[in-house]
């Protein structure tokens, strides 16, 4: 691999690179950095986490006239917290060229705030289309100066109906300016509809075996649906992240983890498409600060979440398509580091996982998930080498001559071995959990001559008892009652809360079977 400093760059661009711990370049950064610095339009293939946003955020503050203060670049981006996060990508690489200015706009935030910071002038607008056109029907944005346009992440923009929006703004710019796409995917339509606003378009493209990152551990754990959150936590204690992003395939899941997680003592947040704007940029800025430690977010509202130092990624709930498994695994081993993913794998999510395994042409390892007492392991092995040095580093005569003022009747190895104990005891990360993997079996005085399907029983326990639909192992309809199996510890809200209920019409009565 290239160096960023063989090639053609200023001082201040690479003292920014170098600020940020890059050193080689990424596959796509060298096929197309040296391209975009030429002024050629291109046609980039290359998934989230392969460095796409320096490989265009590089030219584009390299080719800036900083004298003219118009909009020289725009990047368009299909959801809000794309925009800010390659607006913070540019801003940190452009940090040394003095007088660079960066604005990225989208909606959910006010109209009147983005319009005055267009009015005092900006040098590259990052956006979504929908805020982009409102400005520019506005008379707030003066695209006439526009030498670069990128448009990334094409393929979700077509996705999310941005086509007709992206026509619109194409379409008046001017003829001379370089055109850039980048696409996770490269179907016939991404291409068609470049090849009409670009002029002799080189395509790149990034292979899938180099879109996975190499250096991330790639694990899953067969689970019971019911013991996920109970494995969670000992992945968590067992590895202990410096940064962890979880992922949920529902917005309540997302909110019923995090309050589970926070009630055990970990820090948490979410991230998901209910949060107003303003949460969402807090929620980012405590989780990058280091401040929040676990973030647990839906696909579509971690889309763009660029943080170098995330170190584990979790499946709890696996993926509904192999796209998202590339995208979520690509938030961990970024920037040449190494990375671990960990996917909850349950009965019914097999295919899913071999479907996965296919797309990205890798095995994924099965594991032992860490027991009880791996955990304990690791924490009193941690514990002795604080303890260690401590010793070695620390000034420790005060507290010597506390303990040879007060322990002349007791044996300090039972001394020390009692406060480890409390220690110990006290750590929430290893505090004895009740295990949550038994499964129960249920009984319900309906069945199939009542006209009772499966789905008949899932709706009521989801609306009735509040939980996810994936908790409900099993379900066997009779002629005149049912079964269906939930974890042993959500027994007794069950039957609490569904009996008495109705379902089509008949009074249900909910009991735990004798045998199982």
């Amino acid at each position: 691999m290239k160096k960023f400093n063989e090639i053609n760059l200023s001082s201040e661009t690479l003292r920014a690179i170098e600020d940020m711990g890059f050193s080689e370049m990424s596959k796509i950064q060298e096929d197309a950095i040296p391209r975009l610095l030429d002024g050629k339009d291109i046609i980039g293939q290359s998934q989230t986490g392969t460095g796409k946003t320096a490989a265009f955020s590089i030219p584009i503050i390299e080719n800036c006239d900083i004298e003219q203060n118009k909009i020289q670049a725009m990047i368009l981006c299909p959801t809000r917290e794309l925009s800010v996060q390659v607006s913070e990508e540019i801003k940190r690489l452009g940090k040394y060229k003095k007088g660079l200015k960066v604005i990225p706009i989208y909606g959910g935030e006010s109209i009147a705030k983005q319009t005055k910071s267009l009015k005092k002038g900006v040098h590259i607008v990052v956006g979504t289309p929908g805020r982009i056109i409102d400005h520019k029907n506005r008379k707030n944005l003066d695209l006439s100066n526009i030498k670069t346009i990128i448009l990334d992440e094409a393929d979700e923009m077509f996705d999310m109906g941005f086509r007709d929006d992206m026509d619109y703004i194409l379409k008046d710019l001017n003829k001379d300016r370089q055109t850039v796409f980048f696409s996770a995917t490269m179907d016939k339509k991404i291409v068609k509809f470049a090849n009409r606003y670009q002029n002799e378009a080189e395509m790149i493209k990034v292979k899938k075996s180099q879109m996975t990152v190499a250096k991330i551990e790639q694990t899953h754990y067969e689970l019971k649906e019911g013991n996920k959150e109970e494995i969670l936590c000992r992945v968590l204690d067992f590895y202990e992240p410096k940064l962890a992003i979880i992922f949920c395939n529902t917005k309540k899941q997302v909110d019923r983890l995090v309050d589970n997680l926070l009630d055990k003592g970990y820090s948490a947040d979410a991230l998901h498409g209910d949060l107003r704007q303003n949460q969402r940029d807090k929620v980012m800025k405590k989780f990058r600060d280091g401040n929040t430690k676990i973030l647990i977010a839906t696909d579509v509202a971690a889309r763009g979440i660029d943080v170098d130092d995330v170190d584990v990624v979790i499946n709890y709930d696996m993926p509904e398509d192999e796209e998202y498994y590339v995208h979520r695994i690509g938030r961990t081993g970024r920037a040449g580091r190494e990375g671990r993913a960990f996917s909850f794998v349950s009965r019914r999510d097999n295919y899913r996982l071999k479907k996965i395994e296919k797309y990205i042409k890798t095995k994924i390892t099965k594991a032992e998930f860490p027991k009880r007492e791996d955990v304990k392991m690791k924490k009193l092995t941690s514990v002795f080498e604080n303890i260690k040095t401590e010793m070695d580093s620390k000034d420790l005569k005060t507290y010597k001559k506390i303990l040879a003022e007060n322990t002349d009747d007791i044996d300090l190895e039972d001394f020390a071995a009692a406060l480890l104990k409390l220690y110990m005891e006290k750590d929430s990360s290893i505090v004895e959990r009740p295990e949550s993997n038994a499964i129960a079996r249920l009984h319900m005085n309906v069945g199939r001559k009542m006209g009772i399907k499966p789905n008949h029983i899932l709706a009521a326990l989801m609306e009735k008892v509040d939980y996810d639909s994936s908790l409900v192992e099993k379900i066997d309809i009779f002629e005149t009652f049912s079964f269906f199996e939930i974890p042993e510890s959500k027994v007794e809200q069950t039957i609490r809360n569904m009996n008495g209920t109705k379902i089509r019409g008949r009074m249900i009565r909910v009991e735990k079977s004798k045998k199982k």
